[in-house]
């Protein structure tokens, strides 16, 4: 069984990140993050990782129909390796000779469970699940429980009070919103992020908490029909910051808002008012409801809190 967040390996030394739970035409549904080359892996930026495919390996590139998207899929029998997050975690809370990336991960797990938090729902994903990581590599957990997720985000506040971890400082702050080429000027991707206490650093080291949960795969079939931009008022956060995010809204013709970056993950609470610009998407069924991040650079796509509840 494939999860969003697994990475697997090809023959050829590439590997990918897994985007969706399901299976399609027999392929996996993922995109090209690393490349094996002299032994080492390199990071592929989404334009290099495409033009990459397309010159070699052109069986990769897949549309998908019931996502209505252009992403990467690699059949079931081209997987050589399918790394999962929560046995990788496992393997290197163990791991003895441990580099400096790794330490601060065992660091911050102990914290975690002094704290009371279960580790057995939680992986680590991102470089440290191919072993790819560098010396200003971030710490990318994820986890498979919402109720240990939240006791999370409140522990990483207390701990941040205890001074055991400390929060983002201005120039972590930039350095993540450069990374991450968004819509939101600097002073509102800082005003957004601060309030959600799913990242912390760590000797240095910025830790990013995700949460998937594992439901039965969507059925319905949507439809992209174009750009949509508006002023909405979200009724319900409660999945706000699961993979993908969903916002419920109150809107006429629009059910909810579905979030695919990360950026937005966790962005708006129950009550508050916000400017979403996305893509308008319509079930066979007639519902519709927007998608902020159709593409891995979301360009003109966000969700901005205009007014708080």
């Amino acid at each position: 069984m494939y999860r969003a967040k697994d990475f697997i390996v090809t023959e050829e030394g590439l590997a990918f990140a897994v985007v969706d739970n399901r299976v399609e035409e027999d392929k996996v549904l993922c995109f090209l993050r690393y490349v094996l080359e002299n032994g080492s892996w390199r990071k592929l930026s989404t334009e290099t990782a495409n033009a990459r495919l397309q010159a070699h390996s052109p069986e990769y590139l897949h549309y998908s129909q019931v996502l209505d998207a252009q992403l990467h899929a690699v059949p079931q029998t081209d997987v050589v390796q399918h790394f999962k997050p929560e046995r990788r975690l496992q393997a290197l809370l163990k791991q003895a000779d441990a580099d400096e990336v790794i330490k601060d991960l065992q660091v911050f797990c102990r914290l975690l469970q002094d704290e009371g938090v279960q580790l057995e729902n939680i992986g680590v994903t991102g470089s440290l699940i191919i072993g790819a990581q560098h010396a200003d590599s971030d710490l990318d957990l994820v986890f498979y429980d919402r109720k240990v997720f939240q006791q999370t985000r409140s522990v990483l506040a207390d701990l941040i009070k205890q001074n055991k971890c400390q929060g983002l400082r201005e120039q972590d702050w930039e350095q993540s919103w450069q990374r991450r080429d968004c819509e939101l000027s600097l002073e509102e991707y800082i005003w957004h992020e601060q309030r959600k206490f799913n990242k912390v650093m760590i000797n240095g080291r910025k830790v990013d908490l995700s949460l998937l949960i594992e439901e039965a795969p969507e059925t319905e079939i949507y439809s992209k029909r174009g750009p949509v931009a508006i002023r909405v008022q979200v009724t319900d956060d409660s999945q706000g910051f699961d993979y993908p995010a969903r916002f419920n809204i109150q809107h006429p013709e629009m059910t909810e808002i579905v979030c695919f970056s990360a950026t937005y993950t966790g962005q708006a609470k129950a009550g508050e008012w916000v400017d979403v610009s996305g893509l308008l998407e319509a079930s066979t069924d007639g519902r519709q409801r927007i998608i902020v991040g159709s593409t891995r650079e979301a360009r003109g796509e966000f969700i901005r809190v205009v007014a708080k509840a």
